[in-house]
This record gives C-alpha cells, sequence and structure tokens, in this order.
C-alpha cells in the first residue's frame, strides 16, 4: 500500500470510477440507533460525545436505505469542485444533536463555501435544490437567478412575496430540553476514554492486528525513546494486547525500547 501510494496516488479514485462507468455500482446499507431523551440522560456515555460509540447491544442498528454510487461527474470541476456540502444542509423533519463537533461545522462548512465558491454558492447547478426555493436572497457577488427582479426582499410586505413556512414539528422537529451546567474546567482522563478503542482492537482478527499494531510502529519508532513509552502506557491501558503488540512492532522497526 505505501509503495502503491508513491507510484500511483490516484489508485483508488480510479477504481472506484471505473466500478461505476461499467455499472458494478459500489453499495452501501444505511443504519440508524434510535435513543429516546430520557435514554440519553441516563447512557454510561455522553451519545453526544464524538469519542464515543453507542453500543449496538444496548440501541440495535435499524436499517432506513440503502445508498447507491450509480453516476460519475461529467464535468470534474462543475460537479466536484464546486460542490458544497454541509451538515447544516438538512432535509425537513432532521434537526441536529447537541453534539459540540457538530455545532461547529453547522457554521463553519458554510462559512468556508462562501469564501471558496462565493456568497452565492447555493445558486451554483451542483449546488441547486432538485425543488425551487423561494425567499428573500439578494444580490452579492456572482447571483445568477436573476435576483427576484422588482420583487420586495423584506418580510411581512404587501406585495405577495414568500411567507415562512417554518413550523414547529413540520418543517423542523419540536424544541428539546438542554440542561446542565457551563464553565471551564480540565477533563479527567478515565479508564472509560480507552475502553472503546480496547474492544474494537479485540474485535480484529490476528492479522488484522498485527497490522494495526504495524502500521502505528511505522511512523511510532522515528519519535523520542520517551514520546514512545509515553504512547505505548495508551495502548496498554486500552488492551494489553493491543500494547504488547505495538512494542513488538517498535522493535522491529528498530527502536531501541
Amino acid at each position: 500500500a505505501t509503495r502503491l501510494a508513491g507510484t500511483d496516488p490516484n489508485y483508488a479514485t480510479r477504481d472506484l470510477f471505473d466500478a461505476i462507468e461499467c455499472g458494478d455500482y459500489p453499495a452501501w446499507r444505511v443504519y440508524i440507533q434510535v435513543m429516546t431523551e430520557e435514554e440519553a440522560l441516563k447512557y454510561k456515555y455522553n451519545p453526544f460525545d464524538v469519542t464515543k460509540t453507542v453500543s449496538q447491544k444496548d440501541f440495535p442498528l435499524h436499517e432506513v436505505g440503502r445508498m447507491v454510487l450509480n453516476r460519475n461527474p461529467e464535468n470534474y470541476f462543475a460537479e466536484v469542485e464546486q460542490a458544497a456540502f454541509a451538515p447544516a444542509h438538512m432535509v425537513p423533519g432532521i434537526a441536529p444533536s447537541p453534539d459540540r463537533m457538530l455545532q461547529g461545522r453547522l457554521f463553519s462548512y458554510a462559512d468556508t463555501q462562501r469564501y471558496r465558491l462565493g456568497a452565492n454558492y447555493h445558486q451554483i447547478p451542483i449546488n441547486r435544490p432538485i425543488s425551487g426555493t423561494n425567499n428573500q436572497h439578494r444580490d452579492g457577488s456572482m447571483t445568477i437567478n436573476g435576483n427576484s427582479g422588482s420583487a420586495p426582499n423584506y418580510w411581512p410586505n404587501s406585495f405577495g412575496g414568500p411567507h415562512p413556512n417554518n413550523l414547529p414539528g413540520q418543517t423542523y422537529p419540536k424544541n428539546f430540553a438542554v440542561s446542565g451546567q457551563v464553565g471551564r474546567h480540565t477533563y479527567e482522563v478515565t479508564d472509560a476514554d480507552f475502553e472503546q478503542a480496547g474492544v474494537l482492537f479485540e474485535m480484529f482478527s490476528n492479522e488484522e492486528r498485527d497490522r494495526v499494531a504495524s502500521n502505528i510502529a511505522g511512523g511510532l519508532s522515528q519519535a523520542p525513546i520517551f514520546i514512545q513509552k509515553r504512547q505505548l502506557k495508551h495502548f496498554y491501558r486500552a488492551s494489553k494486547d493491543y500494547g504488547r503488540r505495538v512494542e513488538a512492532a517498535l522493535k522491529a522497526a528498530g527502536s531501541k525500547l
């Protein structure tokens, strides 16, 4: 894989393109986990902590659909480089969670796209919704949709302009309760922060565990010895087998541990 990345860095992209081109469409089944607000408050982990995974034993997967890639872009610049994906783009009925990482991204993606593609990036064909929008957005660099003609761009108005249809429970979910305290504090690392990493490692086959350890050691072996020792403590804390394999791989890579 390392050699291939140097001699043919576009291998994965070309493999995907060629598969779609010949009709061998890649597909994935899409699942969700369902949790009530009451269950979220009582769960052993904060379900909105991006470093944690909610156990499928506690909350089974529910299949909701299938995602298929069935067409390659015809014009790479128009359809790929100008694309503006953002987690804030949600269909009616879906709302963001209190996940702090997500909350930051809700703003930052669109802000970046305004810088990269302009204030009216949502008018570019690849970013336009299939169903047209009717709002008071107006002006700005590179507006290409007629700019609402002579219609007013404020609400309410007396000239038949669009009316808001943002209805709680219909356009977006109803309000939800948020509780807790806000403050600055030092996060105390506990065994719970290593538990899931260890469980994941122990789910791997022996060959997979060896590959993980070897890949880690390839880079970690270049670090100073005191850094290697400090990092090894984290692996051992997640799983003794994890730590042993990484330590053995480091020595095999020439580390003076």
